[in-house]
């Protein structure tokens, strides 16, 4: 199910019976505002009362008054298609592949964007854009065809070298290499030196995004908690080797 795919499962879900729905919450609703929720940005009805808001029953009671129809099963169906995640994360990982896991969440955290839609990885480096690169396709499950490539590059970069290059590391087809970004003017301004440039690993999927921000946060969590019981336990050894060298002893 999608919802298994977040940190946390949508609670309840259920639609509530019409007849306990009292007449003070129908309120009408902008019919503009349904229209661009529901019908041209393509949300469900209840991703739609959510954004408005608003209840179930508000909505439907509106959107009854106002003629807009329900999508029928066919639609619903490619609607479904259309939001459903595209990637596949492997279950029943190996201890390699847990490795794997670690060092991808780890890459992302320091070198990704959490914001907007896109898991987007920036980095120059051939070694890391490997282990990410593999992250995503062993551990995520991610549809190859949908991976872009965003190139960023000075003004004396030949850009189908870098094109070249990049595919050979990455492995991605040129045709999903994006429009690049090309940099005017010193290109060791601020001592960086890229002789390849560097790229961004991109792809468009809100839910893996949100996926990677939950493993983050975990991760995140379970390492500080790690940290703390290891300097407690530094701590309380450092003192019983002071004691012992004193000739401290408990009474």
């Amino acid at each position: 199910m999608v919802e298994q795919l977040f940190c946390k499962q949508k609670v309840g879900g259920s639609i509530p019976f019409a007849g306990s729905i009292t007449p003070a919450l129908y309120k009408m609703i902008d019919k503009r505002q349904i229209e661009t929720l529901y019908r041209n940005k393509k949300y469900t009805i209840e991703e739609t009362a959510n954004k408005l808001n608003v209840s179930f029953w508000t909505l439907y009671n509106s959107m009854e008054k106002y003629g807009i129809n329900r999508r029928n099963r066919s639609e619903a169906g490619y609607n479904y298609n259309r939001i459903k995640p595209q990637f596949d994360i492997k279950p029943g990982l190996s201890f390699a592949e847990e490795k794997l896991k670690v060092a991808g969440i780890m890459l992302y955290w320091a070198e990704g964007t959490l914001k907007g839609n896109t898991v987007d990885f920036a980095n120059s480096n051939p070694e890391m854009l490997r282990i990410f690169l593999e992250f995503l396709r062993q551990v995520c499950g991610v549809a190859e065809k949908r991976l872009r490539v965003y190139l960023y590059a000075y003004s004396h970069h030949n850009i189908d070298t870098l094109k070249n290059y990049w595919h050979n590391i990455t492995k991605i087809s040129i045709t999903q290499f994006t429009k690049p970004y090309v940099r005017r003017g010193n290109p060791n301004k601020s001592n960086r030196k890229l002789p390849h440039g560097l790229i961004h690993i991109r792809y468009n999927d809100k839910k893996l995004l949100k996926k990677i921000e939950c493993w983050i946060k975990e991760y995140s969590i379970e390492t500080l908690k790690r940290a703390g019981t290891q300097a407690a336990k530094g701590g309380r050894l450092s003192k019983a080797a002071s004691h012992r060298k004193t000739g401290w002893k408990s009474r």
